[in-house]
């Protein structure tokens, strides 16, 4: 029977329409995973003298389950914002004399074998066989390699028992976040050295490997608790109960004064707030705000001064970024009845433009105690904000009439890529890199002043020819929409 999955795995998925419309982003996918095979195999091998060089009075094998601590937490958080648990279209199996049993083990064995998983393997491995050559006990490398391995399993499992336990809630990710910066918090500030209990355990294990057997059982209490969860979910009516809610009013009557946008502005906040996706969206503008905190509290990167525009683009402009780069791909559920109506697409546009402007000055003004760092910090954000206003503002709204995949709101935002085409990663290069590139180059060959400058004119000049480019994006709409409405009625 597992056999036959594999077989409906396959053949469902390079004969989909995502698969056929979506070569080049799946190429550039490839390349992704490619090249980060390549940091951590290139990482793996060297990694141990590496340890020997920074640390040459420590054990290197010590000083680096000391520092487990710190990968645990980061790739829990990276699982939970990106890995999903794999799915089967099992409703037609439902009806057929195939056990329940035998499709949730096939799901949990398919998430077993995810990239996430065997990522970090192209570390692990290398960095033991070196370990073995450098002359350390065989046994013990041996024992800490599968410790590993189980502990990579266990955090796979682990991301899924999160999701499910808090899938009905936007604020899903907050719990997380509160528990992962608790730990980290207690560890950096002493208050319990975090880094020498986890360092300890692994130690401890790999030098006792009867001990294996601890994690191992803590893996298969995650797998079983894991399959009950899907099995007692896994009925054909399941998906059929529905959800009683209390309507939730808000009053936008501040919105008329932006007259003939104000409906478009309404219905846009209306989606916002009501929808599990745009709604989490929003919330992780909390993210964006602090952004800065990862950088500049340590002196190595308040000396980077080509990164100030980048986290200043990133801080400000991360509503903009988040919400403009899927316009109109919002709208994909009501599109065609929203382009059967008696409106001016300009008027449609420029809703979600002033938006992404308000998100931006609210973002800037938010984030003024950046100046706290310094006073050239906080110019470079208002450099930033500019730029986002002047420019970033109609290159992703140019972006968005290139967009051809519909979005489900009802999904979770946290790093949800459905919706997401080759646009969304190519509108990357002009939104970022470009910014970035132009002011680490001005500012080290002319000064700060005029690396500031330069953003500032640009974003300025961005303003005054507003109406212009406004005219020019609204005519790219109009000539892509009927290619448009022909992908939003799509069912994949």
């Amino acid at each position: 029977m597992i056999k036959h999955f594999i077989s409906l795995e396959w053949k469902q998925y390079f004969r989909s329409s995502y698969w056929q419309k979506s070569i080049a982003l799946n190429i550039l996918l490839v390349f992704f995973a490619l090249y980060f095979v390549a940091i951590f195999l290139g990482g793996g091998f060297i990694l141990l003298k590496v340890l020997k060089k920074l640390f040459p009075d420590q054990d290197p094998f010590v000083v680096l389950n000391g520092f487990l601590f710190y990968w645990i937490i980061a790739d829990l958080l990276i699982r939970f914002f990106l890995q999903k648990l794999p799915v089967m279209t099992v409703k037609p199996l439902l009806t057929l004399p195939v056990k329940r049993s035998t499709v949730v083990h096939f799901v949990l064995g398919k998430s077993a074998l995810s990239f996430f998983n065997f990522l970090p393997l192209f570390a692990i491995i290398p960095f033991s066989i070196m370990a073995i050559n450098d002359g350390f006990e065989t046994s013990m490398v041996i024992t800490w390699m599968f410790t590993m391995i189980i502990v990579v399993l266990v955090l796979n499992f682990l991301n899924f028992i999160i999701e499910a336990v808090s899938s009905d809630s936007e604020y899903s990710f907050l719990p997380l976040l509160l528990v992962v910066g608790s730990l980290y918090a207690l560890n950096y500030f002493d208050i319990v050295s975090m880094t020498s209990i986890v360092g300890g355990l692994f130690q401890t294990v790999s030098n006792t490997p009867i001990l294996i057997l601890a994690p191992a059982a803590v893996l298969g209490i995650c797998y079983a608790y894991n399959y009950k969860i899907l099995k007692d979910k896994l009925y054909l009516d399941a998906s059929l109960q529905s959800k009683v809610e209390e309507v939730k009013a808000a009053d936008l009557s501040w919105t008329k004064r932006f007259g003939d946008i104000a409906p478009f502005m309404q219905l846009d906040l209306k989606l916002i707030w009501r929808n599990k996706r745009t709604k989490s969206m929003a919330l992780l503008m909390i993210i964006g705000l602090l952004y800065g905190l990862f950088f500049y509290p340590q002196q190595i990167y308040r000396e980077m001064e080509f990164m100030w525009a980048f986290i200043g683009i990133f801080s400000t402009g991360f509503f903009l970024i988040n919400f403009g780069q899927f316009i109109p791909a919002w709208d994909s559920a009501y599109y065609k009845m929203l382009m059967s109506q008696n409106i001016k697409y300009e008027q449609y546009l420029r809703s979600k433009f002033i938006l992404m402007v308000m998100s931006v000055v609210a973002m800037f003004v938010l984030g003024i105690p950046y100046v706290y760092f310094g006073w050239k910090i906080l110019l470079a954000h208002f450099a930033a904000a500019v730029y986002n206003i002047g420019v970033n503002s109609h290159v992703i709204l140019w972006g968005g009439s290139y967009n051809r995949k519909k979005i489900e709101l009802d999904k979770k935002a946290a790093f949800n890529y459905q919706g997401t085409g080759a646009v969304q990663w190519l509108i990357g290069i002009p939104l970022m890199l470009v910014p970035m590139a132009l002011f680490g180059l001005l500012n080290w060959l002319l000064g700060f002043e005029v690396a500031i400058g330069t953003l500032l004119i640009l974003g300025v000049t961005g303003v005054v020819l507003h109406r212009r480019l406004m005219s020019f994006i609204t005519s790219k709409y109009l000539d892509s929409k009927y290619k448009m409405i022909d992908a939003f009625s799509q069912d994949t």
